[in-house]
Parts: structure tokens; C-alpha cells; sequence
């Protein structure tokens, strides 16, 4: 069972393949004004009272063996959390334990490390005088009781690791990276129509929000300094930071179903990820090489678990359009280069595809609850039900 936050349009109960989704209403998401994009009502920092409600509803009905948190609505489940209940298993996909911005950024440059004066002054500036206290003191109390209760953290990266304190803090954790479904990289038909727009022939591709904290400034200033270059394409959501104007040759196009973007992905010559932030573990990155695409990141958070320098892609500098600018014309110059780079990705993706990646973390669960029944859980023979979060 899959439990999450309910969102405008979609059901409260759903089956998918086998799997129950219950979607739940909290009280906070139904304040219209606490959020800056409505379509996007996360769960707060702290235990919301009618999450919790619902939470609490599922785990009677469900009695599950393992809960799998990856969010926010974490917080929510926290005050239900009992000794001998549930394991508890929490996926790290940001840095989420250090940061109530989750990325370690400050002032669009990445932060030394926390401290309460700046982290508040932060908190402040990113969610508003209003929120920004009470968002910093639910992420650091419920964070601190993350740590105590955990049977064991998922960092989706060693970078994720100690950005969040888990080696120095000698916390039980495993690096279970970001997987890709392993068809990803199949065809498929799709007959939409906004393929269309796409160019021709071969064009760079970059895949996300249309941030700065994605690099897309970086990208379009290294873009500019380019001479000849095939056509970059961009495809995302578009975002109050995002450019409002384009250097020539530059088509952006907004928030595409999925399918389509895997198009994208099959038809261009590589991908571009040039990120200023410390990313975790990009999915894009996984789905451009899935495709055999060479990438171009940044040596930032998880790029280079990712991305082999020299042998998959390149890495440059983050916020160094020049650096970014000579490898891209580095890469469009020497086919030879994209090709050998193209075999390599292929095989590295191997590592990220489900079936690699799932039975690692099916082990974990098996070990977490034979764990949680020697210690005196009520016998319950083969594993039941899974909760996830």
C-alpha cells in the first residue's frame, strides 16, 4: 500500500497494478495561501492532525510489518511510531536532516553547513517570516526523532549520506540509489503531437525545472558562447527564476508527459545537467544514458556517482559557463568521443535498473522485520503488507 498527500483532480483511492493508493487530506493543504504553487500541497514539517488521523486509520486496518517513508508526510507518522510496531525504513533523497530548504543552498551558492542563526535567516527568506520559524523547528525536532527511530536510512547517494550527518552520526544506513524501470530504454510508440516540435536533427537536451538552482542560466550564457552549435532544447516546468529571454536557436518547451521526454531523450546527441545545487541522484541523468547518451554535469552532491568523467560523460565546474561551454564543443567536435561514451553509459545504467535495485531493497526489508521478530514482535510468519510513504 502506497499512503501520500491528496492533490486537486485526483481520487482518494486507486488501484495500480496490484498496488492500493490512498491519497489523504491534511489540514494545512486545505489553507490555499500557505503554498506557493497550489497544485503542489506538500505535507508540513511537523504532524499535520488529519494526516495523522488518516495514518493512524491505515495502520489498524493494514497492520504492516515495514513502513517506507520518503517525505515530509514522515512527520506525520512519527508521534504514531511505537517500539514494537512497524519497522521503519527512511529514503533520503535530499538533505532534508540539515537543511529545511532540503538543498543546502544559501543565497543561490552552496552553504558550509547549518547553524541556527543562518539556517533561520534562510528559512526566513525561502518560506516567509510567517512560516519559515515554525519550518525550521518542525524539520529540526522531527528530524532529531528520525534519527533515534529509524531502523534504517536509504541515502540515495554517498553525497546524501554526509550531507545529512548519517557517517559522522554513525546512523544504520545503506546507499540504495534512484532506479529506472529496465524497458526504459526500449520504444515505445507515442503518437503525441508536441514531438513535433523537436528538431530535426541532432540537438542538446536538458531535462527539468527551469531553475537556476538547475544551472539553466549557466547553460544558456555557455550556450551563447557556443558557434554553430545544434539547436538545445529544453523541457520543463517552467518557474518564477526561469530566463525570460533566449539566445537564438534555444526551444524550450513546457512540462511534457513522460513518454515524450523519453522521445527526447532517444533523438538527441547528449544530455546536459548543469546543476548549482547539490543534486542527490538525478533521474535524468539515469534516463539520458538509458538511452545511451553521453552526459555533461557539474562535480556537485551526486553528479559524479553518476557520471564517470571521461568515460560516460564529462563533468564540469558548477556556475562555470566558460568550463561548460568547452565541454560541450569538446563533445559535439569528437564523435569518436560521444560514441565510446555512448557503450559506457549503456553499461553503467545497468547498475540503476530496477531489477538491481529493488531486490536491495526487498533484502532490507526481510532483514529489518526477522530483525524486528527476534526481538519480540508478535510472530506474523511471512512478511504481510508493505506501507509506503
Amino acid at each position: 500500500m502506497v499512503a501520500t498527500t491528496w492533490q486537486h483532480g485526483l481520487d482518494e483511492c486507486e488501484l495500480d497494478e496490484g498496488v492500493t493508493i490512498r491519497r489523504l487530506r491534511g489540514t494545512m493543504q486545505r489553507v490555499e495561501r500557505l503554498f506557493s504553487d497550489a497544485g503542489r500541497r506538500y505535507a508540513p514539517p511537523f504532524p499535520d492532525p488529519e494526516l495523522m488521523y488518516g495514518l493512524r486509520k491505515l495502520l489498524h486496518e493494514h497492520d504492516p510489518e515495514i513502513v517506507h517513508a520518503h517525505n515530509w508526510l514522515l512527520h506525520s507518522y512519527l508521534p504514531l511510531k511505537r517500539a514494537r510496531g512497524p519497522g521503519l525504513v527512511i529514503t533520503l533523497h535530499d538533505l532534508s536532516l540539515s537543511c529545511v530548504q532540503k538543498n543546502a543552498m544559501r543565497q543561490g551558492e552552496p552553504c558550509d553547513g547549518p547553524a541556527a542563526k543562518k539556517c533561520l535567516d534562510c528559512a526566513i527568506r525561502f518560506y516567509g517570516p510567517a512560516k519559515g520559524g515554525v519550518a525550521l523547528l518542525g524539520n529540526h525536532v522531527f528530524g532529531a526523532l528520525e534519527r533515534r527511530v529509524a531502523d534504517k536510512f536509504l541515502a540515495v547517494s554517498n553525497a546524501i549520506a554526509v550531507g545529512n550527518g548519517l557517517t559522522k552520526a554513525r546512523l544504520p544506513f545503506e546507499i540504495v540509489p534512484n532506479f529506472v524501470s529496465d524497458e526504459i530504454g526500449l520504444a515505445r510508440p507515442c503518437h503525441d503531437p508536441r514531438l513535433a516540435q523537436l528538431p530535426s536533427g541532432g540537438y542538446l537536451l536538458f531535462v527539468g525545472d527551469l531553475r537556476r538552482f538547475k544551472g539553466v542560466h549557466v547553460l544558456l550564457e555557455a550556450y551563447a558562447m557556443l558557434d554553430r552549435a545544434p539547436p538545445l532544447v529544453l523541457i520543463g516546468r517552467r518557474c518564477p527564476d526561469t530566463p525570460r529571454e533566449l539566445p537564438p536557436n534555444v526551444i524550450l518547451l513546457e512540462s511534457w508527459p513522460h513518454d515524450a521526454v523519453m522521445h527526447a531523450w532517444r533523438n538527441s546527441l547528449f544530455g546536459l545537467a548543469p546543476s548549482v545545487l547539490p543534486d542527490a541522484c538525478a533521474s535524468v541523468v539515469l534516463e539520458a544514458m538509458a538511452f545511451g547518451k553521453p552526459v555533461i554535469a557539474t562535480r556537485i552532491g551526486g553528479m559524479p556517482e553518476l557520471v564517470d568523467h571521461e568515460e560516460t560523460g564529462l563533468l564540469a565546474p558548477p556556475n562555470d559557463a566558460t568550463g561548460l561551454a568547452s565541454a560541450i564543443q569538446r563533445l559535439l567536435k569528437d564523435e569518436g568521443l560521444r560514441t565510446r561514451m555512448s557503450a559506457a553509459a549503456l553499461k553503467k545504467v545497468n547498475a540503476f535498473k530496477a531489477s538491481t535495485v529493488v531486490p536491495r531493497i526487498e533484502e532490507i526489508y526481510s532483514e529489518i522485520a526477522l530483525s524486528r521478530r527476534r526481538a519480540g514482535r508478535p510472530e506474523g510468519g511471512a512478511p504481510r503488507e508493505m506501507f509506503g510513504m
